[in-house]
């Protein structure tokens, strides 16, 4: 779609680069790019009309504008721009080239420098705003007075009769203020859902969002708080009860947002702008009316229009302009009835398309009185067009109807093909449903998809067909979906944005549709679990764990002794635990679904899902403190590993293992199985995987961690930031801000705070807009941990003490030890010692029972400085702390914990005289470092040792 976009004197700004075309210059995160001149004028020229296809023949003229050149040079010269570009490289995407027709820049671009106020996820997707119409007859007012409306006021509802054109119009203003919003965009077609309960997930599912509750609305509240942004929620009459509280709760928390709906009623609520779109107007009933005056009028206008467009010769003379004025006023100047009756004429021709539509509009009148009149309108064209359809296409059309929203020509011929209706039967049938504007048409890159408009498809259902004849049907389409849904699991955990998810979303709705049929009285449980089975996967990929947990728990209660069992029941049982666990917390039901489904693995041989069980255990016992557990379960995965084939089997087991091994206190044989994993990650399949969580995201966070207590500080950094990078190029809310968070603890061991503080911002935020519960108790910890060291010590220790038992009932005991430390250290400085004390000796002894070896020598040495700062100091037990951190750090190889404990011993015994003697200690332990100087902790031992003599 174009944008175009005007250049300022602060130049364009897309992906890391800056471009300053009065200066001829490109920059790259600030650093000029080498480019050569004409490639300069390349980029120019395809930044002024992003998403716009420029061809290579306005190229050539921009270009090389009093020359003569060949296409070569032009394809020389693109090369090095996307050379300079990295385009291509990871996910970057700056040029796309149309064969044939030119060259197209698609990566968002703005003006100038981005705004000190950008929020801290990622960046609005791409608008997914559909393509307009190449002419709205009659509604340039309406455009424009809507579109002042909107910025005016934020909240407009178009608000008009069935097929009046109230989404025509809504995308005609879209596309009005695209550029006004820069490209931050999304349209909702609510008319593909039918419960309103999913209304919040399947907007938050559009923008990529993760769904971990039932109620979705604070994580896209979160999401949307800081972004301006027009939202177009259009077809909202038939879940006006969930949509009117959503859009009043959006406009009043997120001040930026614009919504403009769409709606056969007013959602009435406050902030609401009514725009009350009316009938196209019409001609009088004047029988004197010329073919001129005919011509001024919206409604014949669009009449003629669509009448030529379908290859009717329709040049309306002075006799034939009274009969098109009456059959608009016959259509109350309703566009889809219009269109409907326009489209006829070149079969009929003007006076039969009349007659025909007299016919049936007055006996319709005549028989629904009742109904609103506009109502009987519409409905009457209804009737009128499907009494033109032959009887086969009648057929077709009331099996087309079991789809929702738009629909390939590959499902149709899947689905409504039956003995009655063979496949050239059934192309036939909808090539003339097409014709006849009964099915809508639309374009989805090369492919065609095809949809029923809502009051058609509502109307053909009504139509009554044998019992048999139905539940063929809606068996064949759940069958379908469920085939569709494994042929495209891998691509659902790498589609993030509205555009990405658009195309995918009317087939969800059809999953939803058809698994409320299989589970109804009437349908068939059997096809249900199957389906379910499959869904439940995709629903995991994309987040939506209400949805795979409602599902996977009502397929598990369908089963039989004919049905348990089996691998469906394996994924059911699989994704019941996993999304239990995520919502609810860890449990004795959680920890029951995924032992049945590793049970009914293994009796399959199933051993990539036996790993990805094992995996799921794994970070269960990790989650609740019971590390030991956590061990055994990645000893059993390494045992599978050792007699599969399987990469992705091999890389879970040296990711599980690593992590396990670095807890316990292996730190040797961690690194071992953090670098094999390391070496292996490019070959791994990342998509695969029960959680569509790539295994290897947070290994880079553990290895940074092994690396910094092994004495690396520097290649642990270097870790982390690939850590960070590699997670957002995953483009998975729940891995992004899991690894941020363990960033910032990476930045604290090396007390780096101010990228502590940054990568815990960003992670929080990431948490807060998608309702990852834990993980915002993790951020909010990581402030408080923050605000400690920072001096605001009060507020600090009040917010851990709040977080620790946040995380305890949710028995989320992961990080406890580490906050722990930091709330004893927090509670010494304000002289509650004793406090400290009592929670010091707790945590040690807890770490004990549950195997967290690893941060003994720690909590040790931190025990050690709290015995020192009591009101009577115990310097000799202190000094027992800090020899025995000592002496554990080094039987761990944890060079990083052996460092502090060694600045606080030899502290101690300068104190008591024994400068030499300190100073003999430290010594050896700080010449053993060969990096990482500039970390806080190889500082204060320098400032140490220096003071020592």
């Amino acid at each position: 779609m174009a944008t175009a976009i005007k250049r300022t004197d602060d130049g364009l700004s897309f992906g890391p680069f800056k471009l300053l075309a009065n200066e001829r210059l490109l920059m790259k995160e600030g650093v000029p790019v080498e480019l050569g001149a004409r490639a300069l004028d390349i980029l120019v020229a395809l930044t002024s009309a992003p998403n716009e296809i420029v061809s290579k023949k306005d190229l050539l003229s921009r270009v090389w504008p009093d020359v003569i050149v060949e296409e070569g040079s032009l394809r020389f010269h693109m090369n090095g721009l996307r050379r300079a570009l990295g385009d291509g490289q990871g996910d970057a995407r700056y040029i796309t080239t149309l064969p044939g027709r030119g060259y197209c820049f698609v990566a968002p671009v703005s003006r100038g420098n981005p705004p000190d106020d950008v929020p801290l996820v990622d960046i609005f997707p791409q608008a997914n705003l559909p393509n307009r119409l190449s002419q709205v007859v009659g509604r340039d007012e309406d455009v424009l007075k809507l579109s002042a409306q909107l910025g005016a006021s934020r909240f407009v509802t178009i608000v008009g009769a069935g097929g009046v054109g109230k989404t025509t119009v809504a995308i005609a203003v879209g596309h009005h203020l695209i550029e006004a919003f820069s490209g931050a965009l999304l349209f909702v077609d609510l008319g593909m859902l039918g419960d309103p309960e999913l209304v919040t997930a399947g907007i938050a599912s559009m923008l990529g969002l993760s769904v971990q509750s039932n109620d979705a609305t604070p994580s896209l509240i979160a999401y949307l708080r800081n972004k301006r942004v027009l939202l177009i929620l259009d077809t909202c009459e038939h879940l006006v009860e969930a949509v009117a509280p959503l859009a009043a709760r959006i406009i009043d928390a997120a001040p930026q947002v614009h919504i403009l709906a769409t709606s056969r009623e007013a959602l009435r609520i406050e902030g609401e702008h009514i725009y009350r779109l009316d009938a196209l107007a019409c001609p009088p009933d004047d029988p004197g009316l010329t073919a001129a005056a005919v011509r001024t009028f919206p409604a014949t206008q669009l009449f003629v229009e669509r009448a030529a467009a379908s290859g009717a010769r329709l040049d309306v003379s002075d006799a034939e302009a009274p009969i098109v004025a009456s059959i608009c006023r016959k259509l109350d100047g309703v566009a889809l009835a219009i269109e409907l009756a326009a489209r006829r004429v070149e079969s009929y021709g003007l006076q039969q398309t009349a007659a025909l539509l007299d016919q049936r509009l007055t006996l319709l009148w005549l028989g629904s009185r009742t109904a609103p009149p506009r109502q009987r309108t519409l409905q009457a064209t209804l009737d009128w067009s499907f009494g033109l359809l032959t009887e086969l296409e009648r057929v077709a059309l009331r099996r087309l109807a079991v789809f929702v929203g738009h629909f390939t020509l590959d499902a149709a011929l899947e689905v409504v093909t039956n003995a009655a209706l063979d496949r050239p039967t059934v192309l036939s049938a909808i090539d003339n449903l097409v014709a006849k504007s009964i099915v809508a048409t639309s374009p989805l890159g090369a492919m065609m998809r095809y949809r029923l408009l809502d009051t058609t498809r509502v109307y053909a259902r009504e139509i009554s067909i044998d019992n048999a004849d139905a539940n063929d049907l809606s068996v064949r389409h759940a069958m379908y979906f469920r085939r569709w849904l494994e042929q495209g699991r891998k691509e659902w955990s790498t589609s993030s944005s509205g555009i990405e998810r658009a195309s995918h979303f009317a087939g969800i709705n059809n999953v939803r549709v058809a698994l409320e049929w299989c589970f109804s009285p009437g349908g068939n449980a059997k096809v249900g679990i199957s389906l379910a089975a499959a869904a439940v996967q995709v629903f995991l990929a994309m987040s939506l764990l209400p949805e795979c947990h409602r599902w996977s728990q009502r397929a598990i209660l369908a089963f039989d002794e004919t049905t348990a069992g089996g691998l469906d029941e394996m994924h059911l049982q699989a994704a019941l635990g996993f999304s239990s666990s995520q919502m609810y917390g860890e449990s004795s039901a959680v920890s029951e679904a995924l032992d049945r489904s590793l049970a009914i693995a293994e009796e399959h041989g199933e051993t990539a899902h036996q790993a990805e069980i094992l995996n799921m255990e794994h970070y269960f016992h990790a989650r609740i403190g019971d590390l030991r557990s956590a061990l055994q379960c990645a000893r059993r995965c390494r045992a599978i590993a050792e007699t599969s084939d399987d990469l992705t089997v091999k890389a879970l087991a040296h990711a599980m293992l690593g992590r396990a091994l670095q807890v316990t206190g292996d730190l040797a044989g961690s690194r071992a199985e953090l670098d094999s994993l390391m070496r292996m990650f490019t070959r791994s399949d990342r998509g695969a995987g029960l959680l569509s969580l790539d295994p290897h995201y947070h290994s880079y966070i553990a290895l940074a961690r092994t690396l910094w207590l092994q004495g690396y500080p520097t290649q642990a950094l270097e870790f982390t930031r690939r850590g960070v990078e590699a997670s957002k190029a995953m483009r998975h809310p729940a891995a992004l801000a899991l690894v941020l968070a363990g960033a910032a603890s990476i930045f604290l061991m090396a007390g780096d705070l101010d990228a502590a503080e940054y990568h815990t911002e960003l992670s929080l935020s990431h948490a807060e807009a998608n309702a990852l519960g834990p993980l915002m108790a993790v951020g909010l910890g990581r402030k408080a941990e923050l605000a400690i060291k920072q001096g605001n010590t009060n507020a600090g220790i009040k917010d851990l003490q709040a977080i620790l038992e946040r995380l305890r009932a949710a028995r989320h005991e992961i990080l406890s030890t580490e906050f722990t430390m930091a709330l004893a250290q927090g509670l010494v400085a304000i002289g509650r010692s004793s406090e400290s004390k009592v929670l010091i000796d707790e945590r040690i002894q807890q770490v004990e029972v549950g195997g967290e070896t690893l941060y003994v020598p720690e909590l040790l040495r931190v025990k050690g400085k709290v015995l020192l700062s009591m009101r009577e100091p115990d310097r000799r037990a202190a000094g027992i702390c800090f020899r025995d951190s000592l002496e554990l750090s080094r039987r761990q190889g944890a060079r990083g914990w052996e460092l502090r404990a060694a600045i606080d011993l030899a502290k101690l015994l300068s104190e008591r005289g024994n400068a030499e003697i300190g100073r003999t200690l430290l010594q050896p332990v700080y010449a053993g470092f060969t990096e990482g100087f500039e970390t806080a902790d190889l500082k204060a031992a320098e400032e140490l040792l220096a003071t020592l003599g």
